[in-house]
């Protein structure tokens, strides 16, 4: 049973100078601090929804990509913990809010994921 209040953040890394595997490892690394973090409800892998036939080296997974839920006042901290862990890589994060709109953006350097930030913020006040 979903908890309608939460907000879904996707995160995708697009750094056109990691392989695949080094997206991965990034994702997993990330991911494993995630999940110590109370603010952060749930976070997981994103499932592919169609894996090539015989796929085996990622288990299924989209490549680059996680998602975290959060309540909507853990943003910010949810956030800040990609700020510092994630240093003007190239990213972008999709925004589920509770109403079900949606946001998508994108951030290559350490000012624009500031931006990206107080767009989030934004998005989700509205």
């Amino acid at each position: 049973m979903a908890d309608e209040s939460l907000v879904k953040l996707t995160l995708v890394f697009n750094d056109p100078d990691l392989d695949a595997e080094e997206k991965d490892e990034e994702v997993q690394k990330l991911l494993n601090q995630m999940q110590k973090l109370d603010e952060v409800e749930e976070s997981y892998r994103v499932l592919d929804p169609n894996p090539p036939e015989g796929n085996k080296a990622l288990g299924g997974f989209l490549v680059g990509m996680l998602t975290a839920v959060v309540k909507p006042e853990n943003i910010k901290t949810l956030f800040g913990f990609f700020s510092e862990r994630l240093k003007g890589k190239p990213i972008e994060i999709a925004i589920k809010a509770p109403d079900g709109r949606e946001l998508n953006i994108k951030a290559n350097s350490q000012a624009e994921f500031e931006f990206a930030f107080e767009k989030a913020q934004e998005f989700l006040k509205s």
